[in-house]
């Protein structure tokens, strides 16, 4: 579905990077691995190469404007054009989520709306720059359910989600123009994240439960009583950033099994 696109991943070494850029690249897509942990991103390209991808690795501060540019001028620099744009940044939560509003600190609660809309404002606009230059992109991000849907013990990661899916429609209203689709996914928790399983330990903590025990609870919130994992969201991604969902801009694709009513 992806072939001969050139895309670039932010926070591609983490669990929901990781997932999307191997997605893409089983379905024919040249890569451009961006995020903090060269390491981690170096090993992900090479296995992307050993299984007969195309993926390059390079260190970006996704938060650094400068930095963000440099990157995309070397990657349309080396491919000659930029096609898709996935944004899969993430910050630990460890001291942002499990304290009720009215005791979490201003600092806690405005670092994740600063930095996750700020991440994808920077990205997004400067890949813009260049779809519009081609009349052509994709530019994608993840948002979880708390986006859309009332969850306590949240800080300030449930605005910052909501902030994004907003930014999401005002990328595309402005951008569609110019033939660039914006979009973004909505899964509901994915339990083989590192993220999320960090993200269920603190939420198990407050409530005086084991992970399993909340897990269960928010699975058993939708009609198929599971999770969806990160496989199945790469998936959906990949299709997503496809020339086959052309008609798809300016919404979140909803990956949470029935937990959210349209």
């Amino acid at each position: 579905m992806l072939k001969d696109k050139v895309a670039v991943i932010y926070g591609a070494s983490g669990g929901v990077g990781t997932a999307v850029a191997q997605a893409f690249a089983r379905e024919g897509a040249r890569l451009f691995l961006a995020g903090r942990h060269l390491e981690s991103l170096g090993t992900l390209a090479r296995g992307i190469v050993a299984a007969g991808g195309t993926a390059e690795a390079a260190k970006v501060d996704a938060l650094d404007e400068q930095a963000v540019d440099r990157h995309r001028q070397s990657v349309t620099g080396k491919a000659g054009r930029l096609d898709i744009l996935f944004n899969g940044v993430g910050i630990p939560n460890t001291q942002l989520q499990g304290v009720p509003l009215v005791d979490i600190s201003l600092d806690q609660f405005a670092l994740p709306i600063s930095t996750y809309t700020k991440a994808y404002f920077l990205t997004a606009r400067l890949a813009a720059r260049r779809m519009i230059a081609q009349k052509a992109g994709v530019i994608m991000t993840v948002t979880p359910l708390p986006a859309r849907a009332g969850v306590p013990l949240l800080g300030g990661f449930a605005p910052a989600m909501s902030a994004v899916e907003g930014l999401t429609r005002g990328l595309s209203a402005e951008l569609a123009p110019h033939g660039i689709r914006v979009l973004g996914l909505r899964p509901d928790g994915m339990p083989d994240s590192g993220t999320i399983r960090e993200v269920f330990g603190i939420h198990a903590k407050a409530y005086g439960m084991t992970w399993e025990q909340f897990h269960d609870i928010v699975a058993g919130k939708n009609h198929g009583r599971r999770l969806v994992s990160l496989a199945e969201m790469a998936n959906v991604a990949a299709f997503a950033a496809s020339d086959a969902a052309i008609a798809l801009t300016g919404t979140t694709i909803n990956l949470s099994l029935g937990a959210l009513d349209d």
